[in-house]
């Protein structure tokens, strides 16, 4: 599974701040780290909220795209759409 996620670097705390919708109407799920955007700080800080949040070990997480951009996409090994409902709440209705 991959998801869009929309990240706040030096945000003042780690978490996962739930879904939202683009410009385009996609859901994106919101992300706020503490690590500044440099020399991938904030990229492993990311992976890291996600992998608590989603009860999965780091290793089932890899960044697909995004490594400079504040919209990123990552790839979720071992989660199916039920789960990040369970786990996240369900993406905004269309």
């Amino acid at each position: 599974m991959r998801l869009v996620v929309r990240v706040t670097p030096r945000g003042g705390r780690d978490a996962v701040e739930g879904w939202m919708r683009d410009e385009a109407g996609r859901p994106v799920l919101k992300v706020r780290v503490t690590a500044p955007p440099a020399e991938g700080a904030a990229n492993a800080a990311v992976l890291k909220t996600l992998s608590s949040a989603l009860g999965l070990p780091k290793s089932a997480l890899t960044l697909a795209a995004g490594a400079s951009a504040r919209i990123k996409q990552v790839e979720v090994r071992g989660l199916h759409a039920a789960g990040l409902a369970a786990c996240l709440g369900a993406p905004p209705p269309a």
